[in-house]
């Protein structure tokens, strides 16, 4: 049995399981084997449209870990579809091209390549780029190059682009996670001259950790977009639209090279599991935080109306507006009250079509009067415990109440604008 037999047949079985059986098989290169399968097996949940293709080749461990999800890939690719669209770029017979300077196992490249006429994958790391080299056929990509470079070296000798991708390194040479972009490899704050002056716009991909207000501030004017991207309910990754800024325009209109003069924020909420015809579908929230030019980009600042417990459904956000801190600009959109200015919880007298978020049907409110606490929750054995604004963990509310987690009750404990502090006992819509 050959090495491609064997993982063809076996890429069901438990790698584990497999490995004890090395013996068995002589002729099959176990480890590499035992890579692939694993590879392809992560794949199928990650990136199920690569999983289908034959022949692909899987990098290590680390590296499936590392790369994009096929939600995040192809939300990339119409965020870039956009901005094509925007720019006018390809209209009249003209040329499109983009490099992306940090490839990586090629997921991102493989999604946003797609959208122009000519695509250039930089990588410095030589066996990623052999990987990439051999699965772009497999995955139908035919307008690529690939390139065995140091990103920096690449972009100063890179005729003009259409779209510039980064995805910086974020460990330090001791492996240490960095947060802030001038930390990330390569420094993307140094290289911003030459990177503006490279494309027409130029995208990057950091980590959700990242203050993104400051980035604004580190990127001097250049940031036009800010996506705070969500899969499933867990913020995954930040991404931001640079493009130089038409002078004329004004936070209200759109310059004369289609790009507006205020940045954008995306708050995007996307399914894991794509439907029946193979869509992910997704929450989104946007709104305007102001003139990119302003020095210093502020976080809103809720000033609620006074809170009432009265209502019949509480409203959580989703993990992607918890990162940007919009909670004024959601409550305005939406015409939903905070139970405090730093709950980051809502309410509402009617269901909320469309809202970023879960949404509740509140049964109960409670004190931690031990009287109320045992007409509220009565005979309850287990529930769903969260805490917001609140002077006790989730560990120590759960112990106080005797609870175990699961079940379909959800309580949260939160402080309202008077100070009170209170249970709010209810199930999901």
């Amino acid at each position: 049995m050959t090495t491609s037999e064997f993982i063809l047949q076996h890429r069901l079985s438990n790698p584990r399981d497999l490995a004890l059986q090395a013996r068995r098989y002589p002729d099959v290169d176990m480890p590499y084997a035992l890579n692939q399968i694993q590879g392809w097996q992560t794949a199928r949940q990650k990136l199920p449209s690569w999983a289908a293709c034959d022949g692909v080749v899987y990098p290590p461990h680390l590296n499936m870990e590392q790369c994009s999800s096929e939600p995040t890939a192809r939300y990339k690719q119409q965020v870039v579809r956009r901005w094509l669209a925007r720019l006018g770029a390809g209209q009249g017979g003209a040329a499109t091209s983009m490099a992306d300077l940090t490839g990586g196992f090629g997921v991102d490249f493989s999604f946003t390549s797609r959208c122009f006429a000519s695509a250039t994958y930089v990588e410095r790391n030589a066996a990623l780029c052999d990987v990439v080299r051999g699965n772009l056929p497999c995955l139908g990509i035919a307008n690529a190059q690939v390139m065995c470079a140091e990103a920096e070296d690449c972009l100063a000798t890179m005729p003009q682009q259409t779209m510039l991708f980064l995805d910086p390194a974020r460990r330090d040479e001791h492996g240490a996670k960095t947060v802030l972009i001038a930390d990330c490899t390569p420094d993307v704050c140094h290289l911003l001259p030459l990177l503006m002056s490279k494309a027409r716009f130029v995208m990057l991909k950091l980590s959700p950790m990242l203050d993104w207000h400051k980035a604004i501030v580190d990127l001097q004017g250049t940031v036009r977009e800010v996506h705070i991207v969500s899969v499933g309910g867990e913020c995954k990754e930040l991404l931001l639209v640079l493009a130089a800024l038409d002078g004329a325009a004004s936070s209200a209109d759109t310059g004369s090279n289609g790009v507006e003069a205020g940045v954008r924020v995306c708050c995007v909420d996307i399914m894991a599991k794509a439907d029946a015809e193979g869509e992910y579908k997704r929450s989104e929230f946007c709104y305007t935080i102001g003139d990119a030019s302003e020095n210093t980009p502020t976080p809103s600042t809720l000033n609620p109306q006074p809170s009432t417990l009265k209502s019949q459904f509480l409203l959580e956000p989703n993990a992607s507006i918890m990162k940007a801190g919009c909670f004024a600009e959601l409550g305005k959109a939406y015409g939903i009250r905070a139970i405090s200015s730093n709950s980051h919880l809502f309410l509402s007298a009617d269901r909320v079509e469309g809202f970023p978020g879960r949404e509740f049907v509140v049964e109960a409110v409670t004190t931690l009067n031990k009287r109320q606490l045992k007409e509220t929750l009565g005979s309850l054995q287990q529930a769903n415990i969260s805490v917001r604004n609140f002077p006790m963990s989730v560990a120590e509310l759960r112990k106080r109440l005797k609870l175990r987690d699961g079940g379909d009750t959800y309580i949260f404990a939160t402080t309202t604008r008077e100070g009170e502090r209170v249970l709010i006992v209810g199930h999901k819509v």
